[in-house]
Protein backbone atom coordinates (compact mmCIF):
# COMPACT_ATOMS: atom_id res chain seq x y z
CA UNK A 1 0.00 0.00 0.00
CA UNK A 2 1.65 3.60 -1.25
CA UNK A 3 1.14 6.33 1.54
CA UNK A 4 0.20 9.43 0.75
CA UNK A 5 3.93 10.64 2.00
CA UNK A 6 5.63 8.17 -0.36
CA UNK A 7 2.97 9.36 -2.67
CA UNK A 8 4.02 12.77 -2.11
CA UNK A 9 7.77 12.00 -1.91
CA UNK A 10 7.65 10.27 -5.61
CA UNK A 11 5.77 13.07 -7.06
CA UNK A 12 8.25 15.41 -6.18
CA UNK A 13 10.94 13.48 -7.35
CA UNK A 14 9.29 13.17 -10.77
CA UNK A 15 8.49 17.27 -10.72
CA UNK A 16 12.44 17.61 -10.39
CA UNK A 17 13.33 15.54 -13.36
CA UNK A 18 15.44 17.03 -15.80
CA UNK A 19 16.71 15.15 -19.29
CA UNK A 20 19.46 16.92 -19.42
CA UNK A 21 20.65 15.46 -16.07
CA UNK A 22 18.69 12.17 -16.98
CA UNK A 23 21.41 11.53 -20.17
CA UNK A 24 24.66 12.57 -17.63
CA UNK A 25 23.53 10.44 -15.27
CA UNK A 26 23.20 7.04 -17.46
CA UNK A 27 26.61 8.16 -18.19
CA UNK A 28 28.13 8.48 -15.08
CA UNK A 29 26.27 5.76 -12.83
CA UNK A 30 26.43 3.11 -15.73
CA UNK A 31 23.41 1.78 -14.45
CA UNK A 32 22.24 -2.10 -14.56
CA UNK A 33 19.03 -2.19 -17.88
CA UNK A 34 16.20 -2.47 -15.31
CA UNK A 35 17.12 0.61 -13.73
CA UNK A 36 15.05 4.04 -14.23
CA UNK A 37 16.99 6.94 -13.89
CA UNK A 38 14.68 10.13 -13.35
CA UNK A 39 17.33 12.78 -14.01
CA UNK A 40 16.81 14.74 -10.82
CA UNK A 41 20.04 16.56 -9.40
CA UNK A 42 21.57 15.04 -6.16
CA UNK A 43 21.12 18.37 -3.74
CA UNK A 44 17.42 18.19 -4.72
CA UNK A 45 17.20 14.63 -3.88
CA UNK A 46 19.09 15.66 -0.26
CA UNK A 47 16.73 18.47 0.07
CA UNK A 48 13.43 16.28 -0.45
CA UNK A 49 14.94 13.29 2.21
CA UNK A 50 15.37 16.21 4.81
CA UNK A 51 12.34 17.14 4.59
CA UNK A 52 11.11 13.85 4.67
CA UNK A 53 13.29 12.22 7.66
CA UNK A 54 10.18 11.18 9.33
CA UNK A 55 8.71 8.55 6.67
CA UNK A 56 7.40 5.34 7.50
CA UNK A 57 10.43 2.53 8.27
CA UNK A 58 7.97 0.97 5.39
CA UNK A 59 7.65 3.84 2.73
CA UNK A 60 12.04 3.62 3.14
CA UNK A 61 11.54 0.21 2.27
CA UNK A 62 9.38 0.25 -0.43
CA UNK A 63 11.75 3.47 -1.75
CA UNK A 64 14.92 1.27 -1.30
CA UNK A 65 13.40 -1.98 -3.03
CA UNK A 66 12.06 0.44 -6.25
CA UNK A 67 13.81 0.33 -9.18
CA UNK A 68 13.81 3.96 -9.89
CA UNK A 69 17.68 5.14 -8.99
CA UNK A 70 16.34 8.36 -7.35
CA UNK A 71 14.24 6.40 -5.32
CA UNK A 72 16.30 4.20 -3.83
CA UNK A 73 18.99 7.59 -3.52
CA UNK A 74 16.20 9.19 -1.44
CA UNK A 75 15.57 6.10 0.45
CA UNK A 76 19.01 6.02 1.77
CA UNK A 77 19.45 9.63 2.06
CA UNK A 78 16.33 9.34 4.48
CA UNK A 79 18.40 6.63 6.27
CA UNK A 80 21.41 9.09 7.02
CA UNK A 81 19.07 12.07 7.87
CA UNK A 82 17.84 9.92 11.07
CA UNK A 83 21.14 8.82 11.66
CA UNK A 84 21.81 12.29 12.56
CA UNK A 85 20.16 12.54 15.54
CA UNK A 86 19.35 8.77 16.34
CA UNK A 87 20.94 7.63 19.49
CA UNK A 88 21.06 4.14 21.32
CA UNK A 89 18.16 1.04 20.27
CA UNK A 90 17.56 3.67 17.48
CA UNK A 91 20.46 3.88 16.12
CA UNK A 92 21.27 0.08 16.14
CA UNK A 93 17.92 -0.49 14.36
CA UNK A 94 18.80 1.92 11.46
CA UNK A 95 22.21 0.15 11.14
CA UNK A 96 20.39 -3.49 10.82
CA UNK A 97 17.60 -1.83 8.59
CA UNK A 98 20.53 -0.72 6.55
CA UNK A 99 22.84 -3.95 6.82
CA UNK A 100 19.51 -6.15 6.00
CA UNK A 101 18.80 -4.13 2.82
CA UNK A 102 22.47 -3.71 1.16
CA UNK A 103 21.39 -5.66 -1.71
CA UNK A 104 19.51 -2.56 -2.65
CA UNK A 105 22.79 -0.14 -2.16
CA UNK A 106 23.55 -1.27 -6.04
CA UNK A 107 25.83 1.82 -6.80
CA UNK A 108 28.32 3.72 -6.30
CA UNK A 109 26.43 6.58 -5.79
CA UNK A 110 24.44 5.11 -3.36
CA UNK A 111 27.05 3.66 -1.36
CA UNK A 112 28.90 6.58 -1.14
CA UNK A 113 26.14 8.48 -0.03
CA UNK A 114 25.02 6.44 2.64
CA UNK A 115 27.86 4.11 3.80
CA UNK A 116 29.75 6.40 6.33
CA UNK A 117 26.34 8.34 7.44
CA UNK A 118 24.45 5.44 8.43
CA UNK A 119 27.08 2.65 9.23
CA UNK A 120 29.64 5.19 10.02
CA UNK A 121 28.08 6.95 13.12
CA UNK A 122 27.66 3.42 14.63
CA UNK A 123 31.13 2.41 14.12
CA UNK A 124 32.64 5.45 15.61
CA UNK A 125 30.72 4.81 19.32
CA UNK A 126 27.97 2.47 18.70
CA UNK A 127 29.27 -1.05 19.34
CA UNK A 128 30.01 -2.25 23.15
CA UNK A 129 32.39 -4.44 22.20
CA UNK A 130 35.27 -3.35 19.71
CA UNK A 131 36.34 -6.25 17.82
CA UNK A 132 32.39 -6.03 16.85
CA UNK A 133 33.58 -2.79 14.48
CA UNK A 134 35.94 -5.10 13.07
CA UNK A 135 33.88 -8.10 12.47
CA UNK A 136 31.31 -5.99 10.61
CA UNK A 137 33.97 -4.63 8.03
CA UNK A 138 34.92 -7.90 7.88
CA UNK A 139 32.07 -9.66 6.65
CA UNK A 140 31.04 -6.81 4.48
CA UNK A 141 34.67 -6.98 3.05
CA UNK A 142 34.23 -11.04 2.80
CA UNK A 143 30.97 -10.52 0.40
CA UNK A 144 30.69 -11.69 -2.84
CA UNK A 145 28.49 -8.32 -3.86
CA UNK A 146 30.78 -5.37 -4.73
CA UNK A 147 28.67 -2.93 -3.23
CA UNK A 148 28.92 -4.43 0.31
CA UNK A 149 32.85 -4.24 0.12
CA UNK A 150 32.79 -0.70 -0.76
CA UNK A 151 30.26 0.07 1.72
CA UNK A 152 33.02 -1.23 4.23
CA UNK A 153 35.49 0.73 3.25
CA UNK A 154 33.13 3.66 2.50
CA UNK A 155 31.68 3.73 6.21
CA UNK A 156 35.41 3.67 7.73
CA UNK A 157 35.59 7.36 6.63
CA UNK A 158 33.29 7.84 9.26
CA UNK A 159 36.37 6.16 11.70
CA UNK A 160 39.13 8.51 9.81
CA UNK A 161 37.25 11.54 10.34
CA UNK A 162 37.52 10.19 14.26
CA UNK A 163 40.94 9.87 14.24
CA UNK A 164 41.01 6.13 14.18
CA UNK A 165 43.32 5.19 11.11
CA UNK A 166 43.27 1.25 12.15
CA UNK A 167 40.46 0.03 10.26
CA UNK A 168 40.96 1.12 7.12
CA UNK A 169 44.32 0.26 6.76
CA UNK A 170 43.42 -3.12 7.62
CA UNK A 171 41.12 -3.05 4.84
CA UNK A 172 43.54 -1.93 2.74
CA UNK A 173 45.77 -4.68 3.45
CA UNK A 174 42.49 -6.96 3.19
CA UNK A 175 40.81 -6.00 -0.39
CA UNK A 176 44.00 -4.92 -1.62
CA UNK A 177 44.13 -8.05 -4.21
CA UNK A 178 39.86 -6.90 -5.32
CA UNK A 179 39.56 -7.62 -8.53
CA UNK A 180 37.05 -4.55 -9.03
CA UNK A 181 38.52 -1.15 -9.95
CA UNK A 182 35.52 0.44 -7.81
CA UNK A 183 36.84 -0.88 -4.81
CA UNK A 184 40.78 -0.20 -5.63
CA UNK A 185 39.61 3.70 -6.24
CA UNK A 186 37.95 3.48 -2.41
CA UNK A 187 40.63 2.18 -0.72
CA UNK A 188 42.97 5.27 -2.32
CA UNK A 189 40.19 7.38 -1.21
CA UNK A 190 40.22 5.87 2.30
CA UNK A 191 43.82 6.48 2.22
CA UNK A 192 44.12 10.11 0.63
CA UNK A 193 41.57 11.05 3.77
CA UNK A 194 43.94 9.53 6.31
CA UNK A 195 46.71 11.38 4.65
CA UNK A 196 44.93 14.59 5.01
CA UNK A 197 45.02 14.05 8.46
CA UNK A 198 48.53 12.17 9.33
CA UNK A 199 50.72 12.70 5.84
CA UNK A 200 53.66 10.99 7.66
CA UNK A 201 51.95 8.06 9.04
CA UNK A 202 50.26 7.39 5.57
CA UNK A 203 53.93 7.86 4.23
CA UNK A 204 54.82 5.25 6.58
CA UNK A 205 52.01 2.94 5.47
CA UNK A 206 52.52 3.25 1.56
CA UNK A 207 56.34 2.71 2.56
CA UNK A 208 55.47 -0.88 3.67
CA UNK A 209 52.53 -1.66 1.59
CA UNK A 210 52.84 0.44 -2.24
CA UNK A 211 54.06 -2.40 -3.82
CA UNK A 212 51.07 -4.79 -2.77
CA UNK A 213 48.43 -1.65 -4.26
CA UNK A 214 47.04 -1.46 -7.25
CA UNK A 215 48.36 1.41 -9.17
CA UNK A 216 44.91 3.61 -8.89
CA UNK A 217 44.45 3.07 -5.32
CA UNK A 218 48.63 4.65 -4.76
CA UNK A 219 47.42 7.61 -7.25
CA UNK A 220 44.29 8.44 -5.45
CA UNK A 221 46.16 8.06 -1.84
CA UNK A 222 48.68 10.66 -3.10
CA UNK A 223 47.08 12.91 -4.32
CA UNK A 224 47.58 15.45 -1.66
CA UNK A 225 51.12 14.44 -0.76
CA UNK A 226 54.39 16.84 -1.78
CA UNK A 227 55.25 16.17 -5.04
CA UNK A 228 58.32 13.96 -4.55
CA UNK A 229 56.57 11.97 -2.51
CA UNK A 230 53.62 11.14 -5.16
CA UNK A 231 56.48 10.58 -7.24
CA UNK A 232 58.32 8.54 -5.37
CA UNK A 233 55.10 5.82 -4.70
CA UNK A 234 54.13 6.62 -8.34
CA UNK A 235 57.51 4.85 -9.45
CA UNK A 236 57.40 2.04 -7.46
CA UNK A 237 54.35 0.84 -8.07
CA UNK A 238 54.83 0.89 -12.03
CA UNK A 239 58.15 -1.28 -11.29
Amino acid sequence: MTTPSLRTLRGALRDRAEPAVRIQQARVLRPPDDDELLGVRVPAVRQLARAHRELAREDVDALLHSRVHEERLAGVLVLAERMRTARGAERRSLVDFYLARTRCVDNWDLVDASAHLVLGPWLVDGPEDPPAVEDVLDGLAASSWLWDRRIAVVATLALVRAGRFEPTFHLVRVLCRDPEPLIHKALGWMLREIGRRDAPLLVAFLDQHVTDLPRVTVRYATERLPAEDRARFVRARQR
